[in-house]
């Protein structure tokens, strides 16, 4: 099971959508490498890193990337048929996971799962956060809010996220100073409804699909 470096953001955070800026030159880099043999032969090179603070748990995106398309917008929209992103994350053991699934143009899906099984193609329990939490994940994101029709040239994105560490204690409880905490995540690249599908994970996954917690890798939090 692979693991990951957290390290504490030594001043103060904003979302910049500068991927190497001082403070992101110190974060560690891991890339989402691991394709399912469903993709098509495009295998973009998706990359991301990490950071926290006090308050928040900071995520960096970035892809070189063809065949970009981004046409679902606004609330719980199905953005995982676009060129998107995706942080799943359990920050206790014995709760659910939070999936936040972010398309190229800054639109969010992001729900807390307690069983991800499969009933009629749905999963069998998971909450939406609600839209007011949504709200204050602060996102930056690099191309437009739609981007049809498709762009098939070499094009580089970015998706940066600010996730208060506070919208997940209404579903676990309190999660209590991150240092030397250990949760379990994965980090993904899809595109299901691209011209060129594609699905690919930090932590490798045994089937077409991505909610299997089981299979998460594992982040540490690291001292300040």
């Amino acid at each position: 099971m692979n693991s990951y470096s957290v390290k504490p953001c030594k001043t103060p955070f904003t979302l910049s959508g500068n991927w190497n800026s001082p403070e992101w030159q110190q974060a560690d880099l891991l890339t989402i490498s691991h394709f399912l043999p469903e993709s098509s032969d495009h295998r973009p090179l998706a990359e991301a890193k990490m950071l926290y603070d006090e308050h928040s748990a900071h995520v960096f995106f970035r892809v070189s990337d063809r065949y970009v398309r981004a046409i679902h917008t606004g609330y719980m929209a199905e953005v995982w048929n676009d060129s998107c992103v995706e942080w799943f994350v359990q920050p206790r053991p014995d709760k659910g996971y939070f999936n936040f699934e972010v398309n190229c143009g800054g639109s969010l899906y992001a729900s807390y799962v307690e069983d991800p099984r499969r009933i009629n193609q749905k999963l069998k329990k998971f909450t939406p956060l609600p839209f007011e939490t949504c709200r204050t994940i602060g996102i930056y994101y690099s191309m437009p809010t739609i981007v049809e029709p498709e762009i098939t040239e070499p094009v580089e994105w970015f998706i940066e996220l600010n996730i208060p560490i506070k919208i997940f204690e209404p579903f676990i409880g309190p999660v209590g100073p991150l240092p030397g905490q250990e949760w379990r995540a994965n980090f993904y690249k899809c595109g299901d409804e691209t011209s060129h599908p594609h699905w690919a994970a930090r932590s490798p996954v045994s089937e077409k699909n991505f909610h299997r917690p089981q299979e998460f890798g594992i982040i540490k939090f690291a001292p300040y």
